[in-house]
């Protein structure tokens, strides 16, 4: 194969088809979620719209190669932080309390803008940065390991701490998992992994205990509030909070249930949730489809996962792997959170159904991530492969 491809092979039709699908389910489920809203907007000609916006995200993203990337790390990781701290002086007639979280920007006529789902992707530019670069300088020891945990603690740490003033958990939560998947593949020791992983459940399950046995203890001393709780005791028992904190999860649980093995039918619900066109999605499609629509759609974040794994394990350089994993580790949390918390496996956090939830900003940023995917393959096709030949998609 000739070394100047012609555009249209080096473009990624597969991941096309994937979001195109993501797109088509998308537009599906908000039509129905919409009609037994409790919202007179039509949020599908919205996500449309948003949709339009991401592909053009992608478009702009597809100009710049790895190269740019890294050079353009700590100014967009930068403008990241800016916009975080800006959201967090901001009034209240910009950045206004919505769901007892200040983390939107009011932006009329467009609607609200979340600054945290851009700065996830440009951590992970930044984090997949900091790895290439420390193991380019350095040789490899239990003590730059530690150097290089710590590095990647000192990036992570004024996010996730901003963003947990908003405060937003379910975002925090993400940018954690970004920050392990990365940890993971960092070539960092497995003592030292352990160690910290190890840590992390013990601090996990001691607040479990402490939310559960002696919630007056976190809330005097780490301002924890009493709606978090609340989706914890919803999540053990929900039947018990079903006029409150748990009335989201019964409802899920009723029309993912009804749906049986092949659902209802499109427009056929009869299980009102609210907030069913963004964080339940997957309870409309569960009762519309059954448990085959659901699987299917499970299946198409497994086709994307999968395509997103072989393009990091295609791509010869390192900061592309770690981009790509970066993004998996970031849809993968997403996914599994959103469907685990609307059949009772998880608590309920503010996580959207990535390419499915209706949401402007996670849209953005979710297109924005795949749009680095996309400049991957279109521009380094041609290295895939320490060997020097091009492998075929």
């Amino acid at each position: 194969m000739d070394k100047e491809m012609k555009t249209p092979d080096r473009f990624d039709w597969t991941l096309t088809l994937v979001l195109l699908l993501l797109f088509l389910i998308s537009c599906a489920a908000i039509y129905s979620a919409q009609t037994t809203g409790q919202y007179s907007e039509n949020f599908l000609v919205k996500q449309i719209f948003w949709y339009f916006v991401g592909a053009a995200i992608i478009s702009v993203t597809l100009l710049f190669d790895s190269e740019d990337y890294k050079k353009l790390s700590w100014i967009l990781y930068g403008i990241g932080i800016l916009l975080l701290v800006a959201l967090y002086l901001a009034p209240p007639s910009i950045a206004p309390h919505i769901n007892n979280a200040k983390s939107w920007f009011v932006i009329r006529p467009l609607g609200s803008i979340q600054p945290s789902e851009f700065m996830k992707v440009f951590l992970i530019i930044a984090l997949s940065n900091v790895i290439s670069v420390h193991h380019d300088k350095h040789l490899k020891s239990l003590k730059t390991d530690i150097q290089l945990f710590i590095k990647m603690g000192a990036v992570t740490a004024p996010p996730l701490g901003l963003i947990l003033l908003q405060p937003d958990l379910g975002t925090a939560l993400v940018i954690l998992s970004i920050f392990t998947g990365l940890i993971l593949v960092s070539g960092i020791s497995w003592k030292i992994i352990l160690f910290l992983y190890g840590s992390g459940a013990s601090l996990a399950s001691w607040v479990i205990y402490m939310v559960i046995y002696h919630p007056q203890f976190l809330q005097t001393y780490f301002n924890a509030k009493t709606y978090q709780f609340g989706r914890i005791y919803a999540w053990l028992d929900p039947e018990s909070y079903q006029g409150g904190s748990g009335y989201h999860l019964i409802k899920s649980l009723m029309a993912i249930g009804s749906g049986t093995i092949t659902g209802k039918g499109l427009g056929e619900r009869e299980v009102y949730i609210p907030e069913s066109h963004t964080d339940f999605i997957f309870s409309v499609i569960g009762e519309e489809y059954g448990f085959v629509g659901s699987s299917l759609v499970i299946c198409i974040f497994f086709l994307l996962v999968y395509h997103l794994t072989r393009t990091a394990l295609d791509t010869n350089d390192p900061f592309n792997t770690y981009i790509c994993i970066g993004v998996i580790s970031m849809i993968s949390f997403h996914v599994f959170q959103n469907v685990g918390m609307t059949i009772q496996v998880l608590p309920i956090t503010g996580i959207p159904l990535p390419f499915i939830s209706y949401g402007g900003s996670s849209l953005m940023g979710n297109m924005l991530a795949m749009g680095l995917i996309y400049s991957i393959r279109f521009h380094h096709r041609n290295y895939m492969f320490s060997s020097g030949k091009t492998s075929s998609f």
